[in-house]
């Protein structure tokens, strides 16, 4: 039996397949998400798992070097939990480096299309959402 990092299987087993520029999405409970895309379904209630406790998760296991934001999250997203996901991101060199990035809500969505997979939370934040772009570890 596996001890820490991620148990979820088809989640652990996507992140530990993700190459150079590969995207991950970790989004909130009302995303929609495309039928043909990989979705690992982690909501169980409302608020269950949180948002940012899956994506801390996430980012203790994966190379990150961009992560993008809705620039809707800027005014529509309570400031504190805004405050604390872009913290968060900040904390990944590769990040800090280059920023986060921000796009329109409709083009974050649109890009979905091409994520490998999207996790969905029990998040009811709105705009709790981000595109992680997967780097390289070397």
């Amino acid at each position: 039996m596996k001890k820490h990092g991620i148990l979820q299987p088809t989640l652990a087993q996507v992140v530990a397949s993700l190459g150079h520029g590969d995207l991950l999405v970790v989004a909130d409970a009302g995303l929609p998400i495309p039928p043909d895309i990989l979705r690992i379904d982690l909501a169980y209630a409302p608020g269950r798992p949180p948002f940012l406790d899956v994506l801390k998760t996430l980012l203790a296991e994966m190379e990150v070097e961009r992560a993008i934001l809705a620039e809707e999250a800027k005014q529509h997203t309570p400031q504190g939990f805004y405050l604390s996901l872009s913290q968060e991101l900040l904390r990944l060199p590769k990040v800090a480096a280059r920023g986060v990035e921000y796009k329109p809500h409709e083009a974050l969505k649109a890009q979905l299309r091409e994520a490998r997979a999207v996790v969905r939370t029990g998040e009811f934040t709105p705009y709790a959402n981000v595109v992680l772009v997967a780097g390289v570890v070397f």
